[in-house]
């Protein structure tokens, strides 16, 4: 039973001035943020699937991200609560915006922003230093990975999400924009949602070259997917392969861990064909706008 306001209200007013910074997290790649620049033991409370680092597990959890208990967040005595820009509920935000709560929204829309929220997350917690410093780390780190990929062959990727139906996410997905940063080509890039389903016959037409899926999906039923069809290359290749999904999805600095794992894959999966299957990158027209940025996975 939800408590009334005016209850809610009396904890609000039970907290000591000047305390210190008390944090609730309403997304796991939030409470990581928050550690990677050194703000851990300011964290109270989390939601549901907050694993990294290990302590933030010992931490009361207050819902999941998608379906926050604002009860449980003001019986935390919370000075500051960081919340997902996309992902958090409007009426949650509300409410705890008309208890007079602090809410901070962080969005990180693309691979690059990771910085720019880590730098964000520092400044409200009073981290600078930590903060530049791991951002620092970060962009030379995703400027090297570029690099590193930057002459790679262009192979049709298709990024499955489950099978009964197979999702697969657009080209505003951080998700998208690494598989392009490993060279590859998004075969779903143009679909009208960030994440949506796809039928057998939508994946025989864009026919990948690669399959990536994740080990944090039944792996199980992905690969009696394959093995009943639908007939790619990836399929009579053998190009289909699992990589940590906890570390892809979540816009934090082990954000490049993942990408490391998925350009290894879709090398990998290039390495089963002749080099002639492949088209070279091409060169950005001179002036070219920068990348589309889309939304994030955040989770």
């Amino acid at each position: 039973m939800r408590r009334p306001a005016a209850v809610l209200w009396l904890v609000l007013a039970a907290m000591p001035a000047g305390a210190a910074e008390r944090v609730v997290a309403l997304s796991p790649h939030l409470a990581e943020l928050a550690c990677a620049v050194d703000a851990c033991d300011q964290l109270v409370g989390v939601v549901a699937w907050s694993d990294f680092p290990e302590r933030v597990r010992q931490l009361p959890q207050v819902g999941d991200a998608y379906a926050v208990s604002v009860e449980q967040v003001v019986g935390l005595r919370p000075t500051l609560v960081l919340a997902w820009d996309g992902g958090t509920p409007r009426e949650t935000l509300s409410r705890l915006r008309g208890l007079e709560l602090r809410v901070e929204t962080v969005a990180i829309r693309s691979v690059d922003e990771v910085a720019a929220g880590l730098r964000q997350v520092g400044a409200w917690l009073g981290t600078q230093p930590a903060a530049e410093r791991v951002a620092n780390a970060y962009a030379a780190r995703l400027a090297s990975l570029r690099a590193a990929h930057a002459a790679d062959p262009v192979a049709r990727v298709f990024y499955q999400i489950e099978t009964n139906p197979a999702y697969t996410v657009n080209r505003d997905s951080p998700i998208s924009q690494a598989i392009a940063l490993c060279g590859g080509r998004n075969v779903f890039a143009d679909l009208p949602m960030l994440a949506a389903p796809v039928g057998r016959e939508a994946v025989v037409a864009r026919d990948p070259q690669v399959v990536i899926y994740t080990r944090q999906d039944d792996v199980g039923a992905i690969r009696r997917y394959w093995q009943g069809g639908p007939h790619v290359a990836a399929s009579r290749a053998g190009a289909l392969f699992a990589i940590d999904g906890n570390l892809l999805d979540r816009a934090t600095p082990r954000l490049l861990d993942g990408v490391e794992q998925l350009c290894a894959a879709i090398s990998a999966g290039r390495a089963k064909y002749p080099a002639t299957a492949f088209p070279a990158p091409a060169a950005p027209a001179p002036g070219s706008a920068p990348p589309r940025k889309g939304s994030p996975t955040g989770g």
